[in-house]
């Protein structure tokens, strides 16, 4: 049976490297300094799908005051197609009602087409929105 529960610190190595084999890490990005502000933030957090304390997913979700926002959210690949990531989106979405957030916001890269078609499945539209980002 599959639960879904907070990460903990415990939980960093395992989550890292599963984004890593979900291609979710990029140069520009610290999984592991995200990892650890998304725990330490109390308007943040990771959310980990395990099965026999097997780690099968990870979400992370934060809320700005505004907009509820999940990133980071990767199944393993030999789980995948088989509702956890589903499960996963759905535990970050009611941890950001119960923040506060009246809308749940999410980027997707545009050329990550298979994903695209995942989040319409669960209802999400494309926004007439231009992100725009610098690094500090």
């Amino acid at each position: 049976m599959s639960t879904v529960r907070q990460a903990t610190p415990q939980d960093k190595d395992a989550v890292i490297a599963m984004w890593r084999a979900c291609d979710l890490v990029k140069p520009q990005n610290d999984p592991s300094l995200d990892f650890d502000l998304a725990l330490r933030t109390a308007t943040s957090t990771i959310f980990v799908l395990e099965d026999a304390e097997q780690l099968l997913g990870a979400v992370m979700a934060g809320f700005d005051g505004h907009r509820g926002w999940f990133y980071y959210l990767g199944v393993a690949p030999q789980f995948q197609s088989a509702g956890n990531g589903r499960l996963l989106v759905e535990s970050a979405e009611h941890w950001l009602h119960t923040q506060g957030a009246p809308k749940t916001m999410l980027m997707v890269r545009d050329t990550n087409t298979k994903v695209i078609a995942f989040y319409e499945k669960l209802g999400y539209t494309l926004e007439n929105t231009r992100v725009l980002g610098k690094r500090n």
